[in-house]
């Protein structure tokens, strides 16, 4: 999980939360707003873990956003294990890092936006052909959703047979 930040046409900055799975690489969420506070971080990651499922942990950086109580509680109650990089190390979290140099130039780099939806809209088409169509030379070639499907086929053939 990480922030990026950027800015729209009229020059009102924007930020991004990302948040992205490190097993296939798939991008699970990208929050766009003016200001993302932690409820609505917490609100994103408690949507997530309802419809994927909860993750054993979270890595992020040691920036203010990831070292609140509140977030502290939310990690707690979900019994979800915090990993916090060490300060000035970003290569300790460099999925994320090498996703967001990407996200950078796809889209925040690549277009000028006048306001949030224009942002949120084009993230969402983007999401939808990195996840679906980007082969990712580290999965063998597959993309993020090719990947995950495959392991659970092999995970099923693995339960079949030790069943039989």
């Amino acid at each position: 999980m990480d922030f990026m930040s950027d800015a729209l046409e009229d020059g009102r900055r924007l930020r991004a939360l990302i948040i992205i799975d490190d097993y296939n690489r798939e991008v699970l969420a990208i929050e766009v707003g003016l200001s993302i506070p932690s409820q609505r971080g917490m609100r994103t990651l408690a949507k997530l873990i309802f419809e994927k499922g909860k993750p054993a942990s979270i890595r992020t950086d040691n920036g203010p956003e990831f070292t609140s109580h509140q977030l502290a509680k939310f990690y707690q109650d979900h019994q979800i294990e915090q990993w916090f990089i060490q300060p000035g190390k970003p290569s300790q979290n460099g999925y994320i890092e090498r996703f967001n140099r990407t996200y950078r130039e796809d889209v925040l780099d690549a277009y000028i936006f006048e306001d949030l939806e224009a942002v949120r809209n084009q993230t969402k088409k983007w999401i939808e052909i990195y996840n679906q169509e980007h082969p990712h030379q580290a999965l063998g070639g597959r993309t993020p959703v090719e990947f995950k499907d495959h392991r659970k086929e092999k995970t099923q053939e693995l339960l079949y047979f030790t069943t039989v």
